[in-house]
């Protein structure tokens, strides 16, 4: 068993205070990368440590103790936020912007899918800078959500955010270059 659980688990106060003090501003502030909540972002922390001080003993940490407080904020974010409601729909998003793309490339001419082609382009370059790095590691380079998050030093949240604010306004570009080119057909 790790030294710091082991006397926690003995109810060391000593040793809960500096291992609380050394890590409770460190994990409020990765928390509130979830939640942009420094309220909630500390209740959160404080039901961990709350957690560690009450179930010490019962503990079976297999990494390092630092990395199971940062996973169980992490995950306790996580339920904090599909708790009031916000959940992940980019699975809605990737489905759309899979629909738009093929629509776009089975029902229209080479030259219509150039020109599709580049106004997308141009449709991502216009976004602001963030959105625009966003957009371009997730669909041109594969990225995951959170790879994305850690690239740029954002939450997983923000990146979400972002994705869907941007397949808005390339959705709504698309589909008036789409009638565009209808029209002129």
């Amino acid at each position: 068993m790790n030294l710091i659980l082991d006397e926690i688990s003995k109810k060391n106060s000593k040793v809960f205070k500096v291992f609380f003090d050394k890590n409770y501003l460190s994990l409020v502030q990765y928390a509130n990368r979830y939640l942009f909540d420094k309220d909630s972002s500390e209740d959160i922390v404080q039901e961990v440590f709350i957690y560690i001080w009450e179930n010490a003993g019962k503990l079976k940490i297999k990494t390092s103790l630092r990395g199971y407080l940062f996973t169980m904020v992490r995950n306790r974010c996580f339920n904090y936020l599909k708790s009031i409601k916000i959940t992940d729909n980019y699975e809605f998003l990737e489905f759309n912007i899979n629909l738009i793309t093929e629509h776009v490339f089975d029902s229209n001419t080479e030259e219509d899918k150039k020109v599709i082609y580049h106004q997308i382009l141009k449709i991502v370059d216009s976004l602001p800078e963030k959105m625009q790095q966003i957009v371009k590691l997730k669909f041109l380079h594969n990225y995951t959500y959170s790879e994305i998050a850690n690239e740029l030093g954002i939450s997983i949240n923000t990146v979400k955010t972002q994705l869907k604010r941007a397949k808005a306004k390339i959705t709504e570009l698309v589909t008036s270059i789409l009638i565009l080119l209808q029209i002129n057909q």
